[in-house]
């Protein structure tokens, strides 16, 4: 395994160029040109570079134990208009359906959540959703540039299928999807907003880092996206560590009525636990929020981590006990699974 992280270490190198920095608003740059998060230090975050690809790599070759997950056909109902729908196709990606708006976030078609075809994390379930079965989108939000969030072949099959689609991306993205022939890509600071006929999206901090190559680690912003339809209020929490950004979101923008927390990819905490929420503090943000409901994702599609692949709908079903949360107000949905959001009931 020490073999393999020295050869690609200098394949990672080479293949990376300087990328300078742009002003946020909100966002602190630290001495090194990096953006920060709003309450944690770069220092106090950062992980040995050989520490981390041995553990990526031992995801690899010593991965925990797989389990088949139900995997549901395309529910028709995504192809009518007039309806308010959520649908998960596994990961991060979620197909928002509102008032004949359609938006997808953090879309991965992919076989590999990597930069290489022949290593790095392997879907294990197929996606749901792709390019050919999809809706016309209107709208594709990214929520940071990790390669399981940002997938550059997806969104290249996605702009010649429809090519009048707009893209949202994080400060210091648009390059990259510009490079790759994709148009309309609008950059988002934390904080700000964008608002085109019924829809308005607006760029929310949370708990996370960026980077793609050695020498663009926290180049580009990361957050969550807060997408307001008809004063219907949805956010999608991208990737995140248990921050009290999710109280500062509350304060600004107000309570959610359903908000996608990340429950997997949390051991080892010595690692993920700055970055990852395990399913305690997906329960604890879910409350912090106080949203009207949430819905559960980032689990059961690549192996990212070294807990069980299961074992995030395990641990968060025994936390909504803990914590007294229906589980009818924190949704775990199968992969596949469309949501009809005028069904949802209050709590």
């Amino acid at each position: 395994m020490k073999l393999i992280v020295k050869i690609i270490f200098p394949i990672l190198l080479l293949s990376c160029a300087s990328q300078d920095i742009k002003v946020s608003k909100f966002a602190k740059i630290d001495e090194r040109d990096e953006y920060e998060n709003n309450y944690i230090s770069n220092k106090k975050k950062s992980i040995d570079k050989i520490e981390f690809f041995e553990f990526f790599f031992d995801n690899i070759f010593n991965p925990p134990k797989k389990k088949k997950f139900v995997s549901l056909d395309i529910d028709n109902k995504i192809y009518k208009k007039n309806l308010s729908l959520l649908t998960w196709s596994g990961h991060s990606t979620f197909l928002f359906q509102k008032k004949n708006i359609n938006i997808i976030i953090d879309p991965h078609f992919s076989e590999r959540a990597s930069p290489f075809s022949f290593i790095g994390p392997k879907r294990y379930i197929p996606s749901v959703l792709n390019s050919e079965n999809l809706p016309k989108i209107d709208f594709v939000a990214i929520s940071h540039n990790h390669y399981d969030h940002l997938d550059i072949p997806s969104l290249k099959k996605l702009h010649k299928k429809f090519p009048n689609a707009y893209y949202l991306v994080p400060l210091g993205d648009k390059k990259l999807l510009e490079k790759n022939g994709i148009k309309k890509v609008i950059e988002f600071d934390w904080w700000q907003s964008f608002k085109i006929d019924d829809v308005e999206f607006t760029f929310t901090p949370v708990q996370h880092w960026s980077k793609r190559t050695l020498s663009d680690r926290n180049k580009s912003l990361w957050g969550g996206w807060w997408i307001n339809i008809d004063d219907y209020k949805f956010l999608h929490l991208g990737d995140t560590g248990y921050t009290k950004d999710f109280i500062d979101i509350k304060k600004k923008l107000g309570k959610p009525d359903l908000v996608a927390i990340p429950i997997g990819a949390y051991k080892p905490r010595n690692i993920m636990k700055l970055s990852h929420l395990d399913p305690e503090e997906a329960v604890k943000t879910f409350i912090d929020l106080e949203a009207n409901k949430a819905v559960s994702m980032h689990w059961g599609t690549f192996i990212l981590s070294q807990e069980n692949v299961d074992d995030p709908v395990i641990d968060l079903k025994k936390e909504m006990i803990k914590y007294e949360i229906d589980q009818k107000d924190f949704l775990i949905p199968k992969h596949g699974e469309t949501i009809n959001l005028d069904k949802l009931q209050s709590r």
